[in-house]
């Protein structure tokens, strides 16, 4: 068992950690797991995911709409990323399906950004080639040719 001492010095420590930046509960368990004893390690997460600090849903939806605003990305390469960070791939998937419509739109205009970026130097099958190996859908990657060529 452990003190109330120790308890509050690690849970300043990971409170501190999670401030600085959002995390996903699985970092900080990396982040911390050689550090703090388990048990600690679990109440003290437990304690604040109740009162707000940590959740990974929050995360997918903060993490979602910052890729939106900076990065074109296509959904599965979106789901990857969300993955790497140790989320919960059914979270994820809620995620997904709950804002399909929205997340559609974005690959679409992410897959169009790319292939004027790419039409400089790549004719219309290497851009074809291109978006599919970056997981775009091949009806998103039609629209953006389309587009591109009106």
């Amino acid at each position: 068992m452990y003190t109330i001492e120790e308890f509050d010095n690690y849970k300043t420590k990971v409170l501190k950690y999670v401030i600085y930046k959002k995390r996903t509960e699985q970092e900080i368990r990396t982040k911390f797991e050689k550090i703090v004893e388990e048990n600690m390690l679990d109440d003290i997460i437990e304690e604040l995911k109740e009162n707000g600090y940590i959740s990974d849903e929050n995360y997918i939806e903060r993490a979602v709409n910052e890729f939106i605003a900076l990065k074109n990305l296509s959904i599965k390469e979106l789901k990857y990323k969300l993955i790497s960070k140790g989320l919960k791939s059914d979270l994820i998937e809620d995620y997904i399906y709950k804002n399909m419509e929205k997340l559609e739109e974005y690959e679409r205009k992410s897959a169009e950004n790319i292939a004027i970026k790419r039409s400089v130097n790549m004719d219309e099958s290497e851009i074809k080639q291109y978006l599919l190996k970056k997981g775009y859908e091949q009806e998103n990657i039609n629209v953006a040719i389309e587009n591109m060529e009106e």
